[in-house]
């Protein structure tokens, strides 16, 4: 029975220094090793640099890979909400970081478990990850204290929901589609609550993963904005929401001044057209 076709997201800001290698060592590894169709998609989120020269240029070697280019910010989550419109492009869809911290052979074994689930997830944090760069202190803190926060409002049971590396069914990504608003780092908080309350699986396994040099995250402000982001996917789904509909103004001024791309309106999701319509 063939496998299923399989298109992989990269949301990349700035990054010619660290792209070229990932794309040649995923395009090449599925080539070879996935006998499914295998498409390699760059969303480029405002990038200032040549990021999109360097993704035009592998991709001359490798036809499996193509871009969306987005000249403005738009946030990691905006890259993604884009890219998975393409949902109706492939069996499976998911997406990896353009640092290259999971390897290829990794990913795919995430995809050879969906099976076993309508989503797979990588963690870092389960019994059997495989860890070959840890991340700094101030950062390991960082991400346990904001563990706690999503369980306590959310009660996912899910180690690990920020591990870039993730697949889905199509059916996964057409139903909950319409309800991924958040545009920054919390994405995966939107996506993965989405997908639970939509009533479908989610199979959380250990991965291979490696902490790469080089991260545009602040670890103050972005702590913040993904704390007031992950507030706000709670309030989404409370009977008070539209209650705090007068308070947008201030909201759009905190993120501002947080220097983080807004949460999008239902309009913007369903208005929004990704330029490989």
């Amino acid at each position: 029975m063939p496998e299923p076709s399989l298109l992989a997201l990269i949301p990349a800001y700035n990054e010619e220094a660290r792209i070229e290698p990932v794309l040649r060592d995923y395009a090449q590894f599925f080539a070879q090793n996935y006998s499914g169709p295998f498409q390699l998609v760059v969303v480029l989120n405002g990038c200032r640099d040549n990021t999109l020269g360097v993704v035009q240029r592998v991709a001359k070697d490798f036809p499996s890979i193509s871009w969306l280019d987005f000249p403005g910010r738009i946030g990691k989550g905006g890259a993604l909400i884009e890219g998975l419109k393409l949902a109706g492009k492939a069996d499976l869809i998911g997406y990896v970081d353009a640092d290259g911290a999971t390897p290829p052979h990794a990913y795919l074994d995430l995809v050879k478990k969906i099976g076993a689930a309508d989503c797979v997830i990588g963690s870092r944090w389960l019994p059997g990850a495989v860890i070959h760069q840890s991340q700094t202190g101030n950062r390991q803190f960082a991400s346990r204290v904001f563990h706690f926060i999503v369980q306590t409002l959310f009660w996912m049971n899910i180690r690990d929901t920020q591990c870039g590396a993730k697949v889905m069914k199509r059916a996964v990504v057409e139903k909950v589609h319409p309800t991924l608003r958040i545009a920054d780092m919390a994405f995966d908080i939107n996506l993965l609550y989405s997908i639970k309350r939509a009533g479908f699986t989610i199979l959380e396994t250990p991965t291979e993963w490696t902490d790469q040099v080089g991260s545009k995250v602040t670890l103050a402000r972005s702590s913040l904005t993904m704390f007031l982001s992950v507030v706000r996917v709670r309030l989404i789904y409370s009977p008070f929401y539209k209650l705090l509909r007068p308070l947008r103004p201030l909201e759009a001024w905190v993120y501002t001044k947080l220097r983080a791309p807004l949460p999008l309106t239902s309009a913007e999701v369903h208005g929004s057209k990704s330029k490989a319509d």
